[in-house]
């Protein structure tokens, strides 16, 4: 399976690659990757609760696992958003999914993108977290296009236990991210 090469990849190459790069003295001080959150808002949901079905469906698809609802936290006027309606879908991603998931993005997913130049290098957070936004769920081999009733955008955060952007710009690049040149 995918997963397992890219885990034992992580294993022998890309662990002491790192420990040389960045001169760790123990396997431990090498960072991981330690979960992976997709996050899909759907502002439609407030007016049609029908929507939010569909987008748990594109999810479930995607991440191969169930998510779930996500729900606002203050009522808002403007919007017409009370308490505790439901706005959104989103999965947390550990282990054999999370790599699958995270193999399936940068070999299968990411090209896919028209005009693809690689991913943006600004995206991380400064503790080491990379977030990746996209426009379009249509880029994921599972979804059907003829299937899909509107085009919706998500947000991917990878978690990684790397102190600095620096250590977590290098596993990524390690593990086959197709940052922009």
């Amino acid at each position: 399976m995918a997963t397992t090469r890219m885990k034992e990849r992580f294993l022998k190459e890309i662990t002491p690659a790192l420990m040389q790069k960045f001169n760790y003295t123990t396997v431990m001080q090498v960072p991981k990757i330690e979960k992976v959150v997709i996050n899909m808002g759907v502002g439609d949901a407030v007016q049609n609760s029908k929507v939010l079905d569909s987008a748990l469906n594109d999810m479930q698809l995607i991440a191969g696992q169930k998510p779930v609802i996500t729900r606002a936290k203050k009522s808002i006027a403007g919007f017409k958003l009370r308490e505790n309606m439901p706005i959104g879908v989103k999965v947390t991603l550990r282990g054999e999914r999370m790599y699958y998931f995270l193999d399936k993005l940068f070999n299968i997913t990411l090209p896919r993108v028209r005009d693809f130049h690689g991913v943006s290098t600004k995206a991380f957070d400064g503790r080491g977290n990379y977030t990746l936004g996209l426009k379009e769920q249509l880029i994921f081999p599972e979804i059907e296009y003829d299937q899909v009733d509107k085009v919706r955008g998500m947000d991917i955060v990878i978690v990684t236990t790397a102190k600095t952007d620096e250590e977590s710009r290098e596993l990524l690049t390690q593990l086959g991210m197709p940052f922009a040149k």
